[in-house]
């Protein structure tokens, strides 16, 4: 009798603490672009796998892809690329929606998507291509504005 009160109180106390952890446990936000973001991008780049030439361009996230898949189209809608992402996190609050390239010589890459006002945005997964580029340029990086889309 008394092994198993001790042991219900063992559990007890097991239970609270666990409860206690995770309640403590910092929760990292996901990053989500809400709506779809328009770009004038003046140079060609590289989203992914898929190169596009300078032009106007609409990126959003996919929906159902629990955050790991972004869609980009020319204006026109004659191009568009799907390419994977991750969580990215600004050092601060970006003042505008932007979008960040990685530049290695004459060569860009999209690399960060931010909306204003959000320090979590989305990262994108580089290429094959682009981290062969890394390894042998020195690299910068561009940013261009960007708009919702009817703004």
């Amino acid at each position: 009798m008394k092994l198993q009160k001790t042991r219900r109180h063992q559990l007890l106390w097991l239970f609270i603490a666990s409860v206690l952890a995770l309640t403590m446990y910092p929760t990292k936000s996901r990053a989500q672009i809400i709506g779809n973001l328009e770009a004038d991008i003046p140079f060609q780049f590289q989203a992914g796998n898929a190169k596009f030439p300078p032009g106007k361009y609409v990126i959003h996230m996919q929906d159902n892809s629990d955050l790991t898949i972004m869609e980009i189209s020319s204006a026109d809608g004659k191009m568009s690329a799907l390419f994977d992402v991750r969580d990215a996190e600004a050092n601060s609050a970006p003042a505008k929606n932007e979008l960040i390239f990685n530049k290695y010589g004459s060569r860009y890459f999209l690399a960060k998507v931010f909306d204003e006002s959000n320090s979590n945005g989305s990262a994108v997964i580089e290429s094959r291509y682009e981290k062969r580029i890394d390894k042998a340029t020195a690299g910068a990086q561009e940013h261009v504005a960007a708009r919702h889309q009817g703004n």
